[in-house]
């Protein structure tokens, strides 16, 4: 397909974007011919999804600028928050004019008079027809909201704002979402929030496609949350897939996961011992929550590095001249790559921008002989919530350590919020905390290809792999490998 046939939903939108870019970047006319996407996808004068085609066109234009590794147009930042990936654009951001309290049809009209008796500001006025809001004198306090005895009067908030666990969104003068660098973790939880696709995440997949048809020796890191993402196929299935794009070789991150659970139940074990706290170390989300928002706790933080970066140091140990590129659910590990191991990592994608790729090529995930993995059951485990816990405390009983944790395992990133305040409080006595900042681990990350429900019950079925950690990362020689930020 490569015009859009009445295509409204904005993850088509998102996808069609990405293959036709994709496409052009393979067949190696992209730079000259990129301006002719926006006339592939919408032709004639007829609007699809926005006010205009000429609005529609623009929004395309920006998402291809985005989908090519650029900056929307409008939008500028300085060399403090360059490793920003989440950007708005500024073309298809509504403005929302939405009036945040408001008095609903479920108004009785009742003699309490509650609502108005609550307001502070004089804001209400009881009509025949019902409670009025005089919205020049209401200050959105929620007091009437909260009186009202037939939750008549709502309070709504702009989807981009609600959907932001760490309050990095703000208006400018012209109602037009602005996100603040300083406080954003780059999580994506407002890429998927906002309904008009307003939001999204600068792509390095052009620059990948550029290395593949270059012929340099490009591998491919995959997040164990693959598994799922393309209904019922194998990992080896998803691999030869990957391959056919022309990777030279596919490795499991999980195979770091279990490099990381060695680790960081031997560091673990030390700050136990010394009476000491410590989170986890995997999550980049959750990892920039700490940094940004709770910087006092930053030290209680495992030094051990993610299993991505654990993965992608093993290669270059065995293949030093590689082009690296992890590919996972994760927004925020293209953040943790530009802002932490641009050195070290090439680059990083998501499963839309691999899943776009296979299309642009015609690739399907097809039956292929079945292959040996990897990693661990545990290891892959850490695609779930619960699952990095799970994996240290299988290699502390594999040592004969005492298991016997004060465990926290944050799914979430309200859950991870309240957990650091209370850590921060000294109200929280636990050994290990472990910070999941989506809902349901990697399994629910932003840039999934399927839900939750359908994903995990495949991965689930799927599970697989050696039983003992310690063994494999011994047998493999993987332990010599230094995996810590410093030193």
């Amino acid at each position: 397909m490569d015009k859009m046939d009445n295509i409204t939903d904005i993850v088509q939108i998102k996808h069609e974007v990405l293959r036709l870019t994709a496409r052009h970047a393979f067949a190696g006319d992209l730079y000259t011919d990129y301006e002719k996407i926006p006339y592939e996808m919408i032709e004639g004068i007829k609007p699809q999804f926005r006010c205009c085609v000429y609005r529609e066109r623009e929004i395309v234009r920006q998402r291809v600028r985005m989908a090519m590794g650029k900056l929307p147009i409008d939008v500028l930042y300085t060399d403090a928050d360059s490793a920003q990936v989440v950007h708005v654009i500024p073309a298809a951001c509504e403005g929302c004019p939405i009036t945040k309290i408001t008095v609903t049809q479920n108004c009785q009209n009742c003699l309490a008079k509650k609502c108005a008796k609550a307001c502070p500001f004089g804001a209400i006025t009881n009509t025949p027809n019902g409670a009025v809001i005089d919205q020049s004198k209401c200050r959105k306090c929620g007091k009437c909201v909260a009186a009202c005895p037939y939750n008549a009067i709502v309070e709504i908030e702009r989807p981009c704002i609600k959907s932001c666990p760490v309050k990095a969104i703000n208006m400018d003068k012209n109602d037009i979402a602005t996100i603040d660098p300083g406080k954003c973790v780059n999580c994506g939880a407002c890429v998927v929030g906002c309904p008009f696709g307003a939001i999204s995440d600068v792509s390095m997949m052009v620059s990948v496609i550029d290395a593949l048809r270059e012929k340099k020796e490009v591998v491919a890191m995959i997040a164990p949350s693959i598994e799922g993402q393309f209904g019922a196929a194998t990992l080896p299935q998803i691999k030869q897939a990957i391959r056919k794009l022309g990777f030279d070789d596919v490795y499991e991150v999980a195979l770091g996961a279990d490099m990381v659970a060695y680790s960081e139940a031997a560091e673990l074990s030390e700050r136990r011992a010394a009476g000491e706290p410590m989170t986890s170390s995997c999550c980049p989300a959750f990892v920039n929550l700490v940094h940004k928002h709770f910087p006092a706790l930053e030290k209680y933080v495992s030094t051990t590095v993610s299993p991505m970066v654990a993965v992608e140091r093993y290669i270059r140990s065995i293949r030093p001249n590689v082009v690296t590129v992890f590919i996972g659910p994760c927004i925020a590990k293209k953040n943790e790559v530009m802002g932490s191991y641009v050195d070290e990592i090439d680059y990083a994608l998501t499963f839309e921008e691999l899943y776009a790729m296979l299309c642009a090529q015609g690739i399907e995930v097809e039956e292929t002989e079945e292959a040996a993995e990897d990693a661990t059951r545990y290891g892959k485990g850490f695609a779930v919530s619960g699952g990095v816990t799970g994996a240290v405390t299988e290699v502390l009983r594999e040592r004969g350590e005492d298991t016997a944790l004060r465990v926290q395992k944050c799914n979430g990133a309200d859950e991870c919020r309240k957990a650091l305040m209370l850590l921060k409080a000294g109200k929280l006595p636990v050994d290990f905390l472990e910070g999941m900042f989506c809902v349901g681990g990697c399994m629910g990350g932003p840039a999934t290809l399927e839900e939750i429900q359908k994903s995990k019950k495949v991965f689930e079925t799927r599970l697989g792999g050696a039983e003992n950690v310690t063994e494999n990362v011994e047998s493999k020689g993987l332990h010599k490998a230094n995996i810590h930020r410093h030193g």
